[in-house]
């Protein structure tokens, strides 16, 4: 799928082209439990199927996560979001964005796809019931136009979803 809110594209730099390679190495060698990447021949964008934790509101569930990388990864998160339909989850509006502050204010260089791919399962895992967010439908309304999560003032609130 071709997201409207993907980001305008750079190349990726020298840094980040190795940085990925060596991820998407990893990965086929030692991939996260419940995730599984569908190959393409673009590095920049990854698609990757999630399936939820058995015991869980989303076991036996199947999403797909799209994450788009910057020019300057791993200096910059990548933005992710769910390809819709998207899991009913307190943090996850219905287009697809997710409220998660390592995607954004808490990024760090050294997280990977794989470690986001653990924290989104561990975020789905731990909750006790599937809504959407309060002001979906203001926030849906509001990123008609294209507007990339990351460019939203997200306001970390509530760890306990």
């Amino acid at each position: 799928m071709t997201s409207s809110s993907a980001p305008s594209r750079k190349t990726l730099s020298k840094i980040a082209c190795n940085r990925l390679q060596k991820e998407l190495v990893e990965w086929q060698v030692n991939p996260p439990a419940g995730f599984k990447h569908k190959v393409t021949d673009n590095l920049q964008r990854w698609v990757i199927e999630v399936n939820g934790a058995p015991g869980t509101l989303y076991a036996d569930e199947t999403y797909q996560l799209q994450v788009d990388f910057p020019e300057h990864y791993p200096m910059e998160a990548p933005q992710v979001i769910f390809v819709p339909p998207a899991p009913m989850h307190p943090h996850i509006y219905s287009n697809g964005h997710i409220c998660l502050d390592i995607l954004y204010d808490s990024w760090s260089p050294a997280m990977t796809v794989s470690s986001i791919c653990i924290s989104i399962l561990s975020m789905l895992s731990s909750s006790t019931e599937k809504q959407r967010p309060a002001d979906n439908d203001r926030y849906v309304k509001n990123c008609r136009n294209g507007r990339s999560p990351k460019e939203t003032r997200w306001w970390f609130h509530d760890d306990k979803v």
